[in-house]
This record gives C-alpha cells, sequence and structure tokens, in this order.
C-alpha cells in the first residue's frame, strides 16, 4: 500500500511539474505576442508623426526594442535554454534534496 502511494505521490508531482512547465511557456508566449504587438503599434505611430524631436525619438525607440529584447531573450531562455551553470539534472537533484529536508523535519 505505500508503494502505491508513493507512486500517486511522484504522479501527483510529475503532473503539477509539467503543469508549472506549461504555464511557464504559455507565460513567454504572451510575452513574445506582446512585444511584437507593442513594438509594431510604436514603430507605426513613431514614424507617422514628424516633429522637431525626431532623432530623440527614433533614439528613444531603439532603446525600447533593445531592453525590452533583452528581457525576452531572459524570458526565453528560463523557459526554453539549456542551464549550463547548474547542469543539466540540477533542478531535480535540487527538488529531491528539498522534499528530503522537509520530510526530515516533519518526522521531528
Amino acid at each position: 500500500m505505500m508503494e502505491k502511494m508513493e507512486e500517486h505521490t511522484k504522479e501527483d508531482f510529475n503532473y503539477k511539474s509539467a503543469k508549472k512547465k506549461v504555464k511557464d511557456i504559455k507565460g513567454f508566449y504572451i510575452h513574445l505576442l506582446l512585444y511584437i504587438l507593442v513594438n509594431i503599434v510604436l514603430f507605426v505611430l513613431g514614424n507617422r508623426e514628424e516633429g522637431v524631436w525626431e532623432s530623440h525619438r527614433r533614439y528613444l525607440e531603439l532603446h525600447h526594442f533593445f531592453l525590452w529584447g533583452i528581457g525576452l531573450f531572459i524570458h526565453w531562455a528560463s523557459v526554453f535554454g539549456p542551464n549550463k551553470l547548474l547542469g543539466k539534472n540540477w533542478e531535480e537533484r535540487k527538488v529531491k534534496e528539498l522534499m528530503e529536508k522537509e520530510k526530515r523535519r516533519n518526522w521531528k
């Protein structure tokens, strides 16, 4: 019976982990879509108007594209990118470690 409970708990954990991953991927795609749409609108609006501050506005538009692009890249790396610093199985090992700590704490 204990073995069945452990399997069920592991399945629950795997399900929750997969659900979190899907939520993270969805969040990235929403971020990407907003980046594209907002920057298209800003680009179109920026090119429609002409004024004295044309060069200053162009700089700010490029600055905006670049900084948000860095943020988007970091978001992509956190969701899809390989984690070279911590290793391929680091997250799984860390989860197991934290679960063991919690288990030991509950037994005291």
